[in-house]
């Protein structure tokens, strides 16, 4: 079965609200064609045997061990902030009225 992608990325537009040029829809309708080949090529492969995983690669680097060690002194972590209210940065207010 042959799927239109143009009339599908029409879809998703408008359901996104989106006014796309004939040229956007052409790019997406290739990317989206393109997206669904690689995972249709991926299901295809033969994966009996092969062990579930998290990550592609091992990371031990992120599995150290926790080690306390001396800060940074405060005049040092302070000298770039943009305002220092004593020991503390100060930043503009976020929330209006408070």
């Amino acid at each position: 079965m042959k799927i239109d992608f143009k009339k599908e990325v029409d879809h998703v537009a408008r359901l996104a609200r989106l006014e796309l040029g004939q040229e956007e829809k052409k790019l997406m309708a290739e990317q989206l064609s393109g997206i669904l080949e690689t995972a249709r090529r991926v299901q295809e492969l033969e994966t009996e045997g092969v062990e579930p995983t998290s990550h592609v690669i091992s990371s031990p680097a992120l599995m150290r061990e926790d080690r306390v060690e001396e800060s940074l002194p405060l005049g040092r972590v302070l000298q770039n902030a943009p305002g220092r209210d004593k020991d503390y940065f100060r930043v503009p207010r976020i929330k209006p009225g408070e």
